[in-house]
């Protein structure tokens, strides 16, 4: 893919200290409960390696808890602030947008114990934190870089059935940010061109920064680990296994995997095949947390599907290594981390070709790009990997390489780059504006 060239902010200054502002979820918490996902954990690993460059990292993120402390270590250079916005527990994301003023006056007083110009950046993530970043940045006089993860208009262009239009409060917020904030930061060619088509987005104003995965924990196991992983997970050994792991809702579709499987199933009903699906109800999917399994029960096939809850990173891993396949179905994802994951474990991973995911899966080498989400389909292409032990082992030697080209140090290397280029180009517009 073409990354953008940063070359022409070389020698320009970092920024000593900024701040994250990850309004809606926070980054300590665990991927895949209630709307934790991808974002939370690319905020956190891209904080702690920019903080190892010595740029001190503030989160502000809002308290979802009583007992949460003001602020809480998440590495070394790396603090997270818990604003006080609206109750603790019960809220709705859909609610959120009515807590956005007390969040933006948290942040503003934490700023304003400080010393001026205490921060030098401010990077939001997702459009609510975009709008409270635009009110922080206008009063610090700092500049705002902006990444979506998810764009409204692009998640309606895809909706599902069970699944619900984001409203167009959120398209109209998404706007105001694309058109105030002084840098936009992608994952891929394809989300700047949706930032482009869809919200007008002027491409000069764009970087791109893919993702990346984190190659210490995400390793490929020997043969005992992963004999050793099926066994803590109470698989056969010669069990074929699909994993689906993320957030249990429509957009995600864990559905077409349960779906396939059943076709799977209904073909050959001696077939010593299994799904774990590893993840909660999130979105609308918290409408009915049950759904996927009584689809499963549904279909004839809840005795060949393990529910797991999500687990942190050191357990992750091992589901990774267990799995002979990792399914992504999303109707649509910016990136696609738990493809990268799944690769760096050396497991093949089968996707949907929507959004970054032919990016983060090289089809054909390293798994295989799906199109469409038709459960006969998926059934097939999973089948044929299945069947295939030379393609499926090949793809498995070299999916590890593939995943060592996104790796978090590279996303923080590219964020510091864009962070010089974005302070530069704001000091420069300033002083013009001074001088006339």
């Amino acid at each position: 893919m073409t990354v953008t060239d940063f070359s022409a902010a070389s020698g320009a200054p970092l920024p000593r200290r900024i701040a994250v502002l990850s309004f809606h979820t926070s980054p300590l918490a665990q991927p895949g409960t209630g709307d934790a996902g991808g974002l939370n954990v690319y905020v956190l690993q891209t904080a702690r390696r920019l903080a190892m460059r010595g740029v001190e990292v503030e989160i502000f993120t809002r308290a979802t808890h009583s007992t949460q402390p003001p602020i809480e270590e998440a590495g070394d250079g790396v603090l997270v602030r818990n604003i006080v916005a609206g109750p603790f527990e019960g809220l709705r994301k859909e609610d959120l947008p009515t807590q956005l003023c007390p969040f933006v006056a948290g942040v503003m007083r934490a700023e304003a114990g400080q010393a001026p110009g205490h921060y030098d950046l401010i990077h939001s993530h997702y459009w609510l934190s975009g709008q409270a970043g635009l009110v922080a940045a206008e009063h610090w006089g700092v500049p705002l870089v902006h990444t979506a993860h998810t764009l409204a208009e692009v998640k309606n262009a895809v909706l599902t059935a069970g699944d619900t239009p984001e409203p167009e409060s959120r398209r109209i917020g998404e706007q105001q940010i694309v058109d105030a904030a002084h840098r936009l930061v992608v994952n891929t060619t394809g989300e700047r061109d949706e930032l482009v088509g869809y919200y007008d987005a002027d491409p000069a104003d764009i970087d791109i920064v893919p993702p990346g995965a984190d190659l210490e924990q995400y390793t490929p196991g020997t043969q005992r680990g992963t004999e050793k992983a099926r066994r803590a997970l109470g698989l056969a050994q010669k069990t074929e296994v699909i994993a689906f792991v993320g957030r249990i809702q429509p957009l995600k579709a864990p559905d077409v995997v349960v779906r396939a499987l059943a076709e799977i199933v209904r073909a050959e009903p001696h077939r010593d095949v299994r799904l774990i699906v590893v993840g909660g109800p999130s979105g609308s999917g918290l409408e009915r947390p049950r759904s996927l399994m009584e689809l499963a029960d549904e279909l004839g096939v809840a005795d060949r599907v393990n529910f797991l809850a999500p687990r942190p990173p050191s357990e992750l891993v091992d589901v990774y290594r267990a799995a002979d396949i990792v399914a992504v179905p999303s109707y649509s994802e910016s990136f696609g981390l738990v493809a990268l994951e799944a690769q760096a474990c050396g497991t093949p991973v089968v996707a949907a070709a929507v959004g970054g995911l032919p990016t983060a899966v090289a089809d054909g080498r390293t798994g295989i790009t799906v199109d469409g989400h038709d459960p006969r389909e998926w059934a097939r292409t999973l089948v044929s990997l299945l069947d295939d032990d030379d393609q499926r082992l090949a793809m498995s030697r070299r999916a590890p390489d593939h995943a060592a080209g996104f790796s978090w140090d590279a996303t923080a290397d590219g964020l510091l780059a864009s962070y010089a280029g974005t302070m530069a180009a704001y000091r420069a517009r300033r002083a013009e504006a001074t001088a006339s």
